[in-house]
């Protein structure tokens, strides 16, 4: 059962939004496309029988939780996710950070799920403290130098005490065909420093402390096996990399850090589970989509804002924004989405979004529960500041008023919103939170009559970069 819930009433209004009965006219068109989401895409899928308008068909991600655990409980030792609890539960003993090395949605996923799960400083903890999980950071998705080699020195620092594993660290790399200039050079640039940082000890060590994540065949799969990797987990076939989040791809770093795998893949069935079997009124990914696109097409709402209300969604939302932007951007079509986080950037961006061009829908992303006690303003003797009548308020109530009144000045200015409530942030709800806008965005690539899956012009880009290479 899910427990994220969808207001799109701030959305309704004769004036500068929708009318109830707008979105219910949609509700045949999204069954017939339910339909062909659920049974047809897999069906073809399945016997490679695939219109040619269809190609590339990357839709087993649909299915591919309900996939993962199924052959976990059949097979606890061999399958997929038992081989990544079993690196993920020894390999702590040996390290204190890890590398996660890819770009797009080969990493954006796995920094949405630390950032959302993990204490914000987690990296500055102490290893006691964080239970022996290992710091994470994040390259191969940029060819910046400083950066890289400001991490490549991080991580010959080593952590914080005088342990082995803290003079040590594990590379997780990942790409489906290790083609990918930024990470295959970052990952070249890695282990060459990690070998050196290993000495007369490389040999035995790098095999278990470099983690492939990719396809069947490819450079890395061949580099894996020159290195001997011990353990090679898979980008499964048919799942493009901005919808692997909830594979390998995800899972492996999220194993490391000790986030809960089996209830983000339950979350995400559950997700499933809704979009199957709910009415059209009560389908929360299918009135999400509704409302979204019919703003965009009956009111011109062609910047598609997500305004985060806590900074644990800040990378979730620019998963989301690589998601959409590269699912349904083609054929002069899709929308802009853009990442806020507020309050903070109701101080930069919202002079704008308010009373600039009235271009944009407003969906906001609310957290209900938070996992500590609530701050309160606190009374002062020093009350220069004019704060001792809020003293007995709270940070979540200063959110909350924050939110409401946002929205009711977005109003004014004749502005959509709409709310999606989480009720507390964890891996369950996280499953359902990334699934439900993986499936959305196929829905809607759909309605707008282009394919979600590939990516032609991010292919351009690369054939040009190495034509200036020399290549």
């Amino acid at each position: 059962m899910i427990s994220l819930r969808f207001d799109p009433r701030g959305s309704f209004d004769s004036e500068y939004g929708l009318s109830p009965n707008d979105v219910l006219s949609l509700g045949p068109t999204f069954d017939a496309l339910r339909e062909e989401m659920v049974h047809t895409d897999r069906q073809q899928y399945e016997s490679g029988d695939v219109p040619s308008a269809k190609l590339p068909l990357d839709s087993r991600f649909f299915g591919l939780p309900e996939e993962t655990l199924a052959a976990y409980e059949k097979d606890r030792e061999t399958s997929e996710l038992g081989r990544i609890f079993k690196v993920a539960n020894t390999i702590h003993d040996e390290i204190d950070a890890v590398a996660v090395l890819g770009i797009g949605g080969s990493y954006m996923g796995a920094r949405a799920m630390m950032e959302a799960c993990c204490d914000p400083y987690h990296n500055e903890l102490t290893r006691g403290s964080r239970g022996s999980k290992p710091r994470m950071y994040f390259e191969g998705n940029n060819v910046d130098n400083d950066a890289s080699a400001a991490l490549l020195g991080r991580l010959a620092m080593g952590g914080y005490g005088e342990t082995i594993a803290e003079k040590r660290h594990a590379i997780v790399v990942i790409s489906k065909s290790g083609g990918t200039m930024e990470t295959a050079v970052a990952f070249r640039q890695f282990v060459a420093a990690m070998e050196e940082n290993l000495g007369s000890d490389a040999p035995s060590l790098l095999k278990r402390l470099v983690i492939p994540v990719t396809g069947a065949s490819g450079k890395l799969n061949d580099l894996a096996g020159e290195i001997g990797c011990d353990e090679v987990f898979s980008v499964p076939e048919g799942v493009g990399g901005r919808f692997s989040v909830l594979s390998s791809v995800g899972i492996m770093p999220a194993a490391l850090l000790g986030l809960d795998c089996i209830q983000l893949l339950e979350g995400a069935v559950a997700m499933n589970q809704h979009f199957q079997n709910a009415k059209f009124e009560d389908n929360l990914v299918m009135q999400y989509v509704a409302v979204n696109h019919l703003l965009a097409k009956k009111r011109s709402k062609s910047i598609r804002v997500m305004s985060v209300w806590t900074k644990a969604l800040e990378s979730f939302g620019l998963w989301h924004d690589q998601l959409l932007a590269e699912s349904n951007g083609k054929e002069g079509l899709g929308v802009t989405p853009i990442t806020t986080l507020n309050t903070r950037d109701l101080h930069s961006r919202h002079q704008q979004h308010q009373q600039g061009r009235n271009d944009k829908v407003f969906n906001n992303l609310i957290v209900e529960s938070y996992r500590n006690d609530a701050l309160p303003v606190g009374h002062s003797a020093r009350n220069q500041d004019g704060l001792n009548d809020l003293a007995n308020k709270t940070l979540p109530e200063i959110m909350g008023a924050a939110i409401q009144g946002t929205n009711d000045a977005l109003h004014e200015d004749g502005r959509p919103t709409t709310d999606l409530f989480i009720p507390q942030l964890n891996t369950h709800t996280l499953g359902q939170l990334f699934q439900m806008m993986m499936i959305a965005t196929v829905i809607e690539g759909r309605l707008l009559g282009v394919n979600p899956y590939g990516q032609p012009g991010v292919e351009q880009y690369k054939t040009n970069m190495n034509g200036y290479l020399g290549r």
